[in-house]
């Protein structure tokens, strides 16, 4: 009589029990980050999707509500005196398209 064969691979089973290495949110978002310049100054520029823009901000283009569910960008300084701790607490969320034109 023959036995039936397991589809089920022990490899895999044993991998499956070992722990998963911790996820580097900071590593995987900055991933998404660049820097452009604009005026002479270095900016940071992180694109936000619609799935995590779940505030309501103002943007400094054009001052008009960037409302929760629209995909937009967040951006800060690079090349600020004051510091990295500085240019991010001064970061502001504009509409992509404002920032694409440059309105100011």
């Amino acid at each position: 009589m023959v036995m039936p064969r397991s589809n089920r691979s022990h490899g895999r089973a044993a991998k499956a029990r070992e722990p998963h290495p911790e996820l580097d949110v900071d590593r995987l978002s900055a991933g998404w980050r660049r820097t452009e310049s604009r005026d002479g100054r270095e900016w940071n520029v992180q694109p936000v999707s619609e799935a995590q823009a779940v505030k309501r901000y103002v943007c400094p283009a054009c001052g008009l509500d960037v409302a929760p569910g629209v995909a937009h960008l967040v951006v800060w300084r690079a090349d600020g005196v004051l510091g990295d701790a500085a240019d991010l607490s001064a970061r502001r969320h504009w509409h992509q398209h404002c920032w694409r034109i440059g309105t100011r």
